[in-house]
């Protein structure tokens, strides 16, 4: 009766495995699947937002280089006023030929035309137009303020009152085009020369800067698409691991009940033999579970990885527009023969500055990344610098203003590259809800409090704190609070299982008076 009752208890556990092995098939799958879809859709959805900040931040790159290209203008008809010997109206003329000669950008659409101020206070004869490439027929011709563009506009009567007020002006109007006879939008930069009573301007054809959007619209447009296809052959590849994964430990399961099965009926005894591979069995799965725990530090890795990437994007947009502006300086110097060694001297040196702070910024990025299973002592306030280096530009895109209070002397005893990616959870966690509920005046505060045991640093912010209970709830795998499915559920848990498993500290949250406070503890001494 013993052995038969054995027999049917083996014959119910060899079904069980069967249920339990066919449910987490079906839950991976679903869960995998469910991840594609929100990926997919969301990708697309922050697409057109992605692309309108592209798009407004391409038009202040814009009126910031037509700015500099008329400063530069400036630069140099001051230096040849210092430097020559001609009397006025020769220097006039001078300029009036260097003025007729030369576009920016390599694009004949975008010249250079000045006007000589006769009357500031506007009218029929308010200046005389002395440079237009575009238009010689209206060279040495009075110019009124009155004159109206195709959509009725007196874009004169606007950059006129501009130029009274500040001496500069950015203005949109309608204007004949070069080798066309169609009026287009125009985007133009006005600035007073008051030597001479000039006003010099420069302007680029918008449908110009919509051709160059349109071909940056289709390069991300055919990104996005790698990146989905990609991410959506990496989500199959952890399906049919898994999907492999289970089928193997079926037929394990499978296997070592039927010899069990068989060994019980032999002989009773066997049942300790059966209690020590059972033993063995539960060693096995841990080790899966340690497995399957290392595969979600891996995904976090590629999400942060994802995230500094962009970040990087940011930190480097700047810099290189800077480039670029130094380097069209030197090129247009040189081409007038106007390139002396201060000039080259003090432009190398800006460009020195900015590849410096290039380098920088991707050597923070490598280091971020590269594995080390050492614990090491590093000042902490160092860590926190390098990871708010890497996102700054990030936060301040979004107004959001960083408090930092450290001592510089403190140390910690650590993994340095986990701790890093434990901040740059949280303090991405603050980013996101920050931006989510926009909050007015938005501000992350972080400080640090030390005693005997542990060295405590403390991440704040004032987005309203964590509506969840219990609030350990956020540090559950999967577990979100971001709407439409934005989070990934992944980072704080990644976070706890780095503080509390690897490092052997703590890692804690609650609500204050306006936000969130999470508190990562790193004990003292422990090796």
């Amino acid at each position: 009766m013993l052995i038969k009752g054995y027999i049917l208890n083996f014959a119910m556990e060899k079904n069980l495995s069967k249920i339990i092995i066919f449910t987490f098939i079906v839950i991976m799958s679903s869960m995998i699947f469910a991840i594609s879809y929100f990926y997919v859709n969301n990708t697309y959805d922050n697409f057109e937002i992605e692309m309108n900040k592209f798009v407004q931040e391409y038009y202040l790159t814009k009126k910031k280089t037509l700015k500099k290209e008329i400063n530069t203008v400036l630069e140099i008809l001051n230096y040849n006023v210092r430097k020559s010997n001609l009397n006025d109206e020769e220097q006039k003329a001078d300029a009036v030929k260097l003025l007729n000669s030369i576009t920016f950008e390599e694009n004949k659409s975008n010249y250079f035309f000045v006007y000589e101020v006769k009357n500031m206070n506007g009218g029929d004869d308010f200046a005389k137009l002395i440079v237009n490439p575009n238009r010689p027929d209206l060279v040495g011709t009075l110019i009124s303020t009155n004159y109206e563009d195709s959509d009725g506009k007196k874009f004169r009567e606007i950059f006129l009152k501009d130029i009274r007020e500040t001496g500069e002006s950015f203005t949109e109007y309608a204007y004949k085009k070069p080798d066309s006879d169609e009026s287009k939008y125009k985007l133009s930069y006005f600035k007073y020369f008051e030597k001479w009573n000039w006003i010099i301007s420069v302007g680029i054809y918008t449908d110009d800067i919509e051709n160059e959007i349109e071909i940056k619209r289709k390069d991300l447009q055919k990104r996005v698409k790698n990146q989905v296809a990609q991410n959506i052959i990496l989500f199959l590849m952890f399906l049919s691991l898994a999907i492999l994964i289970s089928i193997v430990i079926s037929q394990k399961i499978d296997l070592i009940l039927k010899d069990y099965e068989n060994k019980v009926r032999k002989n009773a005894k066997e049942l300790e033999v059966l209690n020590q591979s059972l033993e063995e069995k539960v060693k096995e799965e841990i080790e899966k579970n340690r497995e399957k725990e290392q595969l979600l530090v891996q995904k976090s890795k590629f999400i942060a990885l994802g995230e500094m990437i962009s970040n990087i994007a940011h930190q480097w947009r700047q810099p290189l527009s800077e480039l670029s502006s130094i380097l069209m300086f030197i090129k247009f110097k040189y081409s007038i023969n106007a390139l002396d060694d201060h000039t080259m001297e003090t432009k190398s040196k800006e460009a020195d500055k900015v590849l410096e702070y290039m380098s920088h910024t991707i050597d923070d990025f490598r280091n971020f990344f590269m594995p080390k299973k050492e614990k090491e002592e590093f000042y902490l306030l160092k860590a926190v610098e390098i990871v708010m280096n890497i996102i700054s530009s990030t936060l301040a895109n979004y107004n959001i203003k960083i408090s930092i209070t450290i001592d510089e002397n403190i140390k910690i005893t650590t993994y340095l590259n986990e701790y890093k990616q434990v901040l740059l959870n949280i303090i991405n966690n603050a980013k996101d809800v920050l931006i989510e509920k926009d909050i007015k005046n938005p501000l992350i505060k972080i400080h640090t409090f030390e005693d005997d045991n542990y060295i405590v640093l403390y991440i704040e912010d004032n987005g309203g704190g964590i509506l969840v209970e219990p609030k350990g709830k956020i540090f559950e795998p999967y577990f979100t609070t971001k709407e439409d499915s934005h989070g990934t559920g992944i980072g704080l848990y990644m976070s706890k299982i780095i503080v509390e498993k690897n490092m052997k500290g703590r890692l804690r949250v609650k609500n204050i008076k306006n936000g969130a406070q999470f508190a990562i503890f790193i004990p003292k001494n422990i090796k």
